[in-house]
């Protein structure tokens, strides 16, 4: 019978027919994205796939291009719970859908307790309550579509360094307020089919073994009834994980819940039966919700798609202009006339760079991509004379040659070859390759995807052309490896990445460090390239082991002409002062925010601090775009008229771009989380990484702008700070009469918003709350409670907005009796256009107190 057919199935009755050994099967997934099937009862196996910022589908190797959206750091930007909405719908799920993907790894609501956390990108905001609305609208959506998400990290998954370790120590009133109030808000106004939980240790017990986080806080409180998940081998137990309540091991590789394991701690009764079947049913309702909502996925022929439409690209581009944030304007430089210029200088690192969102399970191949350059090229008119130089490069590793390189016979790629050995231990290969095929990228993260059927140990080998170049030049390699590989350029070893290495952060922590060799390639010149590379790790220094490299095989090859860095300074120099106007792109990409580890600095990458002061010492009139999922520091911020900060933006990245700076498109999008002056003036600066294990969360409930107001620290962009191309002007704020009832609180703040500029435009109403001076207790001075985005406002036009607060605005938790309270007392209200700029003030009294639990 068809899979679908699960959507009639009587789920007591089936798990009542499981046998033991059928529900442990349910309790582990099959291979890397998949869910066990029970042919015998009809229980399909469910397919999920990575998220947060598209749907990358079943590979990391030769992925099917799919569309990239903003990164969660810029969708937090838009402050538009209803074009998240539409995007999980019209986006997402369909997306979802065409990589036969009917639950989706997605959303990352995390905190963005510390830019430097290597998957900061990944989270929407530093605030709970901008994080857990943006996230809801994110989840409505998708389900809505009939794609089921699971939300993510569960809980203080907040930073990448000793990440299945570190035990995140924080008092129960941080976590409840700050940690795990985005995944309530999420739960209480979407909720979602499932909740991923984290890899780390809070208050000492991992996450995926935590009965106060899975049993008693989110089912028995919030009433959750789905399915709880791990991470990726996140779970470090058997009958921990499986009695604190986490439902299904991910993923089905090198996995705990095998049969022999989970049946002894059974026999040895760490387990009961009765306990095990109770984890099965989730995965069982969770298997008839999808025969429910998305049947065509499971009697589908199973095969992931790439469509592209035109309204598809048009919301992306939409979504990715409403992301973006003009920090600066000074002049009213922005937007450009482009009629009134003759020559534009295009300067930085990041121009032409392949740079749409951070790396990890994040990263996905891209089916377009349009750069800054290209984009704005593409809408200037064509009398407008466009120069450019990089200026001082921004990458970490060697730039990508996934454009660069080319078969014989002239394909866009070069052709891998699988070779088995003569057995699984043996490093002798066979005579013949098993498998040849053209591969279109040269960062290779094989992961589980080598033929069926090699041995344990295989080596594959990468043969192509270095596209010729126009004149003769010195050409640098980088070579980094999870296994061991060399790079041979016309027959001659050119780096040794096999002999012995030197151990890295690369490929999930699993790779080596870049090794780099020169060559001298002569003009109009055809090279020939060979990789050789191995699945097996080399020995290093204080770490002989030669692993296999089972799970995390991968290979990338980096390049880039040699030019002396002060020449090419000089280059976007002169140039500079030979425009009308310069732009500079410059920021991160996905080398310096990915998943696996942490940032190091907030400094932009090596001499473009130095770049930008240089090209504005020749030309005042420059605009900096940046881009990075996170917070940077910008110490040249007061001295340049304008700045544009547009995140990683996806597809649709120059398009975007050059919509706001053309003045296409007014700016709307609000910082997301502040942005520092300096590294140090962070809120948990000095006690961010973890210390034998143990990260302190010292700051406890003042993360991100809390923090700098209650110390009086000057950020350099605040928190909700974003500029517009018209201007608004907040006016009479009223307050309606509190009303406490049945255990809820209600209250209307009421003002009139006018455009008095000459643009319509789109604003964001920041509502923040104060709580009663007269409590015990210590509180944020500012507590973002609500907001609203005004769309489309004439020149001329006011309008009349209404903002609701419920219990959540006036609550806070109170670890001695383990409830939510509402304190009788005075309370402040403050309005306005972020957390700095606050131009309303009211206040309101409570008379009446009370408690509460739940949602």
């Amino acid at each position: 019978m068809p899979w679908s057919d699960f959507a009639n199935a009587d789920v007591d009755e089936i798990v009542d027919k499981l046998t033991t050994d059928e529900a442990i099967l349910l309790t582990a997934g099959v291979g890397f994205w998949h869910t066990h099937e029970v042919a015998r009862l009809g229980i399909p196996a469910i397919k999920v796939s990575d998220g947060p910022n598209g749907i990358r589908g079943n590979h990391f190797f030769m992925a099917t291009p799919a569309k990239c959206l903003p990164s969660a750091t810029a969708l937090g930007a838009t402050w538009d719970t209803e074009l998240i909405e539409e995007v999980g719908l019209q986006l997402l799920a369909n997306e979802a859908k065409l990589r036969s993907a009917p639950v989706i790894l997605a959303p990352t609501c995390n905190i963005q307790r510390n830019p430097l956390g290597g998957r900061s990108f990944e989270s929407f905001s530093e605030d709970p309550f901008l994080s857990g609305l943006i996230a809801a609208a994110y989840v409505k959506g998708v389900q809505k579509g009939g794609i089921g998400t699971a939300i993510k990290h569960y809980v203080c998954n907040d930073k990448e360094n000793d990440r299945m370790a570190y035990d995140s120590i924080l008092s129960e009133r941080a976590l409840r307020e700050i940690y795990l109030m985005p995944f309530m808000l999420a739960q209480k106004y979407a909720k979602p089919w499932s909740f991923m939980t984290a890899y780390n240790r809070v208050n000492g017990t991992h996450a995926s073994e935590n009965k106060h986080l899975i049993q008693e806080i989110l089912r028995d409180e919030w009433k959750f009834d789905g399915l709880v998940m791990s991470d990726w081998f996140g779970i470090y137990s058997i009958d921990l994980s499986i009695n604190a309540g986490l439902d299904l091991e991910m993923p089905g590789t090198n996995k705990w819940r095998t049969l022999d394991l989970v049946n002894r701690s059974i026999q040895s009764r760490k387990l009961t039966v009765r306990t095990v079947k109770e984890r099965a049913r989730k995965v069982v309702e969770l298997a008839k919700r999808v025969a429910q909502e998305a049947p065509e996925l499971l009697d589908g022929d199973g095969l992931e798609r790439t469509v592209e439409s035109d309204e598809d690209k048009a919301l992306m581009r939409k979504l990715a202009g409403e992301s973006v944030v003009l920090l600066k304007n000074s002049g009213a430089l922005l937007p450009l006339q482009p009629q009134s210029l003759k020559k534009i200088a295009i300067v930085g690192g990041n121009a032409k760079a392949y740079v749409l969102s951070g790396g990890g399970s994040a990263a996905l191949k891209p089916s377009y991509f349009v750069s800054p350059y290209d984009g704005i090229v593409a809408a200037l008119p064509p009398n407008v004379e466009v120069t450019y130089s990089e200026g001082a490069s921004t990458y970490m590793e060697m730039p990508s040659l996934d454009f660069e390189m080319l078969t014989s016979t002239g394909e866009r790629g070069w052709i891998g070859s699988w070779y088995a050995h003569e057995d699984d231990e043996s490093m002798a290969t066979v005579s013949q390759p098993m498998e040849r095929r053209l591969i279109d990228e040269t960062r290779i993260f094989i992961s589980t995807s080598s033929p069926k059927g090699i041995t344990r140990r295989w080596t594959m080998k990468l043969e192509g052309q270095l596209k010729p170049r126009a004149h003769d030049c010195t050409f640098e390699f980088g070579l980094t490896v999870a296994g061991r590989a060399k790079l041979y350029v016309d027959g001659k070893l050119v780096i040794d990445n096999w002999t012995r290495q030197r151990r890295g952060e690369s490929f999930f922590n699993s790779g080596s460090m870049e090794e780099k060799g020169r060559v001298a390639l002569k003009a109009n010149t055809k090279h020939n390239i060979l990789v050789e590379f191995c699945n097996v790790r080399s020995p290093a220094d204080g770490d002989e082991d030669q692993m296999v490299m089972d799970s995390n095989p991968g290979v990338r090859l980096g390049g880039a002409e040699v030019q002396d860095a002060d020449e090419k300074m000089a280059e976007a120099v002169r140039l500079a002062g030979e425009a009308d106007v310069v732009i500079a792109v410059v920021g991160l990409n996905a080398d310096w925010e990915t998943e696996g580890y942490d940032r190091k600095t907030l400094a932009l990458p090596g001499r473009t601090d130095e770049l930008i002061t240089k090209v504005l010492a020749a030309n005042p009139k420059t605009i900096v775009v940046t881009q990075s999922g996170s917070s940077i520091t910008l110490p040249w911020a007061d001295s340049v008229p304008a700045i544009v900060h547009s995140w990683y933006l996806g597809n649709a990245t120059g398009e975007a771009i050059a919509d706001v700076l053309l003045g296409k498109k007014n700016p709307s999008g609000k910082l997301s989380l502040t942005f520092p002056k300096r590294l140090e003036d962070i809120a948990s600066h000095g006690h961010f990484h973890s210390e034998n294990g143990v990260v302190q969360y010292g700051e406890d409930l003042y993360v991100g702008y809390k923090h700098f107001q209650h110390r009086g620290i000057a950020p350099q962009f605040a928190f909700g700070h974003g500029l517009s191309y018209t201007t608004f002007v907040y006016s009479g704020l009223q307050l309606s009469k509190p009303e406490v009832a049945n255990g809820d609180f209600n209250l209307i703040a009421s003002l009139t918003l006018t455009n008095t500029g000459k643009r319509s435009g789109d604003e964001v109403i920041q509502l923040y709350v104060s709580m009663p001076s007269t409590t015990d207790l210590s509180h944020p001075t500012l507590l973002l409670r609500t907001f609203t985005k005004v769309k489309d406002l004439h020149p001329g036009e006011s309008r009349k907005v209404n903002l609701t607060l419920d219990k959540y605005a006036v609550s806070y938790w109170e670890n001695r009796i383990t409830r939510w309270v509402v304190e009788r007392g005075e309370y402040g209200v403050s309005v306005g256009a972020s957390s700095d700029n606050l131009a309303l003030s009211a206040k309101f009294a409570i008379t009446k107190g009370f408690e509460w639990n739940g949602l």
